[in-house]
């Protein structure tokens, strides 16, 4: 499978690229910097440059021609305003579901987060409140094209770099906790095998059950 992943150079894009490349799907990554092209190389996948705040659906529409599913794992990250978590957690999220929709790409995996649609909490820092809202934003846009996009929106909890152990609770509502991204990449990779999670919202956090078992448990 030919998969294209906007962030790709996140951190869970790399691992996500690593697990792709290795069993011989051919992933690729959309970076706005240049110079993190070799990552995105050394992870296996295909770098291609393409701004997403600054495109047009017709050329991001010409990069994702010929995939078979698209994910969206970008994020403005920590140390933006509130002001890029519009433009790329919200806006850059609905313009890949457009111009995966004009290329004939149905299938779209949403990165998003756990909680948002609860909203901020009452008192909360405004970054983080408008990072909550963008997310809840892009997850409620796309959730309304049911008739043009094989959607799953993935909802993590408080990502780690720890290393990942292959076994996870994920179902429509968990408990707030931790994930290893290493983890979430591999869900990732499970929810592209698995039709029956279309049209589903699964929120994630380590857990006790092997992530295939998982994946099929919340697909049957």
């Amino acid at each position: 499978m030919r998969i294209v992943i906007a962030g790709g150079h996140g951190k869970i894009a790399l691992r996500l690229e690593r697990l792709l490349a290795a069993r011989n799907d051919t992933p690729v990554g959309l970076i706005r910097n240049p110079d993190h092209a070799a990552d995105v190389e050394a992870a296996g996948a295909e770098p291609v440059v393409i701004d997403l705040e600054n495109t047009t659906v017709t050329q991001l529409t010409e990069k994702v021609m010929g995939a078979d599913a698209v994910v969206f794992a970008a994020g403005a990250g920590p140390g933006s305003g509130a002001a890029r978590k519009a433009t790329v957690d919200r806006d850059a999220a609905r313009l890949l579901a457009d111009a995966a929709s004009l290329a004939g790409v149905r299938r779209y995996i949403m990165v998003s987060a756990i909680g948002v649609d609860d909203g901020p909490a009452p008192g909360s820092d405004p970054v983080w409140a408008a990072y909550v809202e963008a997310k809840r934003a892009a997850d409620d846009d796309l959730r309304q094209r049911s008739l043009e996009t094989d959607w799953t929106i993935l909802r993590p909890g408080r990502l780690t770099d720890d290393a990942g152990t292959g076994k996870v609770w994920l179902a429509p509502k968990v408990e707030r906790g931790e994930v290893a991204r290493e983890d979430v990449a591999a869900v990732i990779v499970a929810l592209l095998d698995e039709p029956a999670t279309i049209g589903q919202v699964l929120e994630l956090v380590g857990g006790t059950t092997p992530i295939a078992e998982a994946v099929r448990a919340v697909g049957a």
